[in-house]
């Protein structure tokens, strides 16, 4: 699972990107400042399963912190995109082809108001305009891919009396989407795929567009919201779009998580509040007071929410332990692994995602919590400890 961030040139990506990752990249106040895509390690957050024993948790991946597991996944940053990246323009043709593997877009927009849709310097510019822009040439994007073939594509299709899902989908195998993708963009559609010749230049549009949307989905990380006008964007266009709309202070996190590894306070990511440590000067004080201030007023930085919305929300995957009822592995380890499943995952699919020889002999699962067994069928819940029997 690979999740991307998009937005227009100087809105904060890599702020947050660093911030989620803890990654050395460069943070500049000029447009362009990531040219090639920056890849690392971000956490989603879920509760120790180990605490219900009365244990903690030693991962072999990720790390346990108050009673919360950091789970890992990918994170990628990409270059700004500009109106016109479908066409090229900017580094328009790069920047989309990096985002190809990505299961989701975190959508970064700079809700200050103090820059333009290209990056420069700006007063009272509307955030509004950048999220169309990018939503715009991300469709675009898709649109391009279907419609330089559509005129061979359809009457192909219909002469040979080829499975329109099977078509689309191979046309779009680098973009990860399938079969069922392009079924259920087409029940939702309402467009009629036995006759794609007598699609409207419209209606294929429309098709690019929804089948974006659905494979591509997408979170608004509404960042700089500790800027001056920032609250008052986020308040006045949360509800103008169809996406999620996170308040995020994605450099006050990032001040954060440099701030706890240094030994300075106690924060956990996604809590709402950290504790200072003894020996810190006035300057520090006064801004970590600062970034408590905007946490007090949005519930925290946003940096968190946003990765765990996407992770188990829009995306809807699961987190697993594998697990005996004793909890330890053979080194004495507790719980040292946890797994992000995709959504629909069965007890097999857990099995099989351990070592398929696991897989292939699978007997039962054991609940570690409820003690009670489960079959194949099983639909894993996040949160889940299984124990896997086999013959």
């Amino acid at each position: 699972m690979l999740l991307g961030l998009v937005g227009r040139p100087n809105a904060g990506k890599s702020t947050f990107f660093k911030a989620a990752t803890l990654v050395d990249v460069l943070i500049a106040n000029y447009p362009f400042a990531t040219i090639k895509p920056n890849t690392g390690i971000a956490y989603v957050q879920i509760p120790d399963l180990a605490a219900d024993f009365g244990k903690v948790s030693n991962p072999r991946e990720g790390y346990v912190k108050a009673g919360k597991r950091f789970v890992p996944f990918q994170l990628m940053d990409v270059a700004g995109l500009v109106e016109g990246a479908s066409e090229g323009k900017g580094l328009g043709n790069a920047f989309l082809s990096d985002l190809s593997a990505a299961d989701a877009f975190l959508h970064v927009v700079d809700m200050s108001g103090e820059t333009d849709s290209e990056g420069k310097p700006a007063e009272h510019h509307d955030p509004a305009v950048d999220i169309r822009i990018i939503e715009r040439e991300l469709d675009l994007w898709y649109h391009g891919i279907l419609s330089k073939v559509w005129g061979v594509f359809a009457r192909t299709m219909e002469m040979q009396k080829q499975k329109f899902e099977q078509a689309v989908a191979k046309q779009f195998s680098g973009l990860k989407v399938t079969e069922a993708d392009v079924r259920a963009v087409v029940l939702k559609s309402g467009l009629h795929p036995e006759k794609p010749t007598t699609w409207t230049g419209e209606q294929v549009f429309q098709f690019a567009q929804l089948l974006r949307k659905y494979t591509k989905p997408m979170i608004i990380v509404a960042n700089k919201v500790d800027r001056p006008e920032g609250k008052e964007n986020y308040e006045r266009i949360k509800t103008l779009f169809d996406y999620a709309l996170i308040p995020v202070f994605a450099d006050g996190e990032l001040s954060l998580r440099q701030a706890d590894k240094a030994g300075l306070i106690s924060y956990i990511p996604g809590a709402s509040t950290f504790t200072m440590k003894e020996g810190l000067n006035e300057k520090q004080k006064e801004a970590l007071k600062s970034i408590q201030d905007v946490m007090t007023t949005f519930g925290s930085t946003g940096v968190q929410t946003v990765l765990n919305k996407a992770v188990f929300e829009v995306l809807g995957y699961v987190a697993v332990y594998p697990a005996g009822l004793k909890l330890v592995d053979s080194k004495g380890n507790v719980l040292p692994d946890c797994y992000l499943m995709p959504p629909g995952s069965t007890a097999l699919d857990f099995a099989y995602r351990l070592h398929s020889d696991i897989g292939r002999d699978f007997v039962k699962a054991m609940h570690i919590k409820t003690r009670q067994a489960v079959g194949k069928e099983y639909v894993l819940q996040s949160g889940d400890g299984l124990e896997i029997l086999t013959k």
